[in-house]
């Protein structure tokens, strides 16, 4: 299948290379690489980064990811200071964190977030600071410890519609993802919480505006969608290159469901210009 003119982002490596020397010399790691983010050489170059906790190692493999899959190391106990310098350097105002699954901890990794959270919080000018989560198996108390991790937003992906999971998140299930949002959001602390979903798995438009209508029945605050892009030709195959014209159709019946606030365009991923929904957060009740 040939892509379609409108996916034409070019990766700058030249523009990465003063954001990949600050990382490679404090040991840390983001997203943007992990995942092979098609905005990574946009966002490099304007000093912005999703930082990764907790390793490059995912306990799962989805077959859309392009996270590595194995035996991860032990939480490193000096990464939430070296994200703190990190964040310092850069003088990031807003802050997005995540992991990859955790499956081996018997926490799951939510004490990092927690650790994280805090030593990014002792610098005065960061704004808001933003949690992407696994969904830790399910474990409503782990959930619930990330949820008063003093985070301004919390995010999980449901990724993409029920009927996909088996083949492309065969370690995860769609209600517990909706359920992790829901635990948040009646969590009793005041928080936006936000998800995000993919499209071009083959997915049908009657399945998408489903799961909108689960999302903000649950109670989430914000919402991505983006271009579903295989990472590698071992990933899962793009099924449909959607138009931009339909992300904007799906906007419009996201907001219309009432949702705070909506970025859909093909090349939109759940931390890509993170700091736009501090608009959705204007005068929105969590």
């Amino acid at each position: 299948m040939m892509r379609k003119q409108w996916l034409d982002k070019k990766i700058d490596l030249v523009s990465c290379r003063k954001m990949k020397i600050l990382l490679n010399g404090l040991k840390l790691n983001t997203v943007c690489r992990e995942a092979r983010c098609p905005n990574i050489s946009e966002c490099f170059n304007k000093g912005v980064a999703t930082f990764m906790i907790l390793g490059d190692i995912c306990t799962r493999s989805c077959k859309f990811c392009a996270v590595k899959t194995g035996h991860p190391l032990p939480p490193d106990n000096n990464e939430p200071l070296r994200i703190k310098q990190a964040v310092d350097r850069l003088g990031l105002k807003y802050v997005v964190i995540t992991s990859p699954s955790r499956d081996d901890l018997s926490d799951g990794g939510a004490e990092m977030f927690l650790k994280t959270v805090y030593r990014i919080k002792e610098l005065s000018f960061v704004k808001k600071i933003e949690a992407l989560i696994p969904d830790f198996s399910g474990d409503v108390e782990l959930i619930k410890m990330v949820s008063v991790s003093d985070a301004d937003i919390i995010a999980h992906n449901v990724e993409t519609v029920p009927s996909l999971y088996s083949r492309i998140r065969p370690q995860s299930s769609y209600q517990g993802s909706l359920n992790v949002l829901e635990i948040l959001k009646k969590s009793g602390r005041d928080i936006f919480v936000k998800s995000g979903i993919m499209l071009g798995l083959g997915e049908t438009d009657a399945e998408v505006i489903a799961v909108l209508k689960d999302l903000t029945a649950v109670g989430c605050n914000f919402l991505s969608i983006g271009q579903y892009l295989a990472p590698s030709l071992s990933s899962y195959g793009v099924k449909e290159y959607i138009p931009p014209e339909k992300f904007d159709y799906f906007k419009a019946a996201a907001l219309s469901l009432g949702f705070s606030y909506v970025m859909s365009a093909p090349y939109v991923r759940s931390s890509y210009l993170a700091d736009s929904y501090l608009e959705g957060m204007e005068g929105a009740r969590p």
